[in-house]
Parts: C-alpha cells; structure tokens; sequence
C-alpha cells in the first residue's frame, strides 16, 4: 500500500561490485524491504560518481568502469523505515546511509468523487 502524507526517504550509497554473499548487495537490501513489508524499494545506477576513495567510477566509454555509483532508495512512514535500520545496518556496514523527510501528496480525484463533481 501506498503512503501519503509525511514519510521519511532511506537512501543507501553503494557501488556495483559491493556484494553480500556473492550476490549485489543493492539486489540484498531490496529483498530484506520486501521482506520486511516497506512499501517500495527502487535501486538506481548512477553513470558517474566518486565516494570516500576519491576514486571517480564513470561509465564513459574511454574509461568504462567495473564499479559504478549504486544508489537504493526506500520510501516509507518513518517508523517502518527506522524500524528497519537494524535489518540494513547487518549488511551495509560503514556505507553512506541518509533519511531525508518527504512529503507524499495525494494526486487525482478522491476515490469517493464521482464524475458529476467535477463537471
């Protein structure tokens, strides 16, 4: 089920070749929300990027790299996503973690609006 209202926003920094049990560590983090029933995640590739190493990673094609930017991102109310800190933290160990709070609006017509309202 979809939230709306307030939420808080988990983003988990990663790279392409960080991994948990010669799986994706992405692939992972997405099915421990899953399982523990948070509304969505989304895993996204960056095409450039650099982190604590300094090291920049970049997809250009002169300078292809095995290690791009990894980013997972989870939408929820704030005490299903803190309430998953725990979960997160046994695989992502030092990784750059942030909670940003969100708004989620609701868009469309209520659910109760019947056609003739809005004419």
């Amino acid at each position: 089920m979809r939230p709306a209202g307030r939420a808080l926003r988990l983003t988990v920094f990663l790279g392409e070749s960080d991994r948990w049990q010669h799986r994706p560590l992405s692939t992972e983090i997405v099915h421990r929300a899953h399982a523990a029933g948070l509304a969505g995640a989304t895993v996204f590739r960056g095409v450039e990027g650099y982190g604590a190493s300094s090291v920049v990673h970049t997809a250009r094609l002169l300078s292809l790299s095995e290690d791009l930017p990894v980013t997972v991102v989870i939408v929820d109310a704030e005490e299903r996503v803190r309430a998953f800190l725990p979960v997160l933290g046994e695989v992502t160990g030092e990784r750059l973690v942030t909670l940003e709070p969100v708004e989620i609006p609701r868009l469309g017509q209520p659910e109760s609006a019947t056609p003739e309202d809005s004419a």
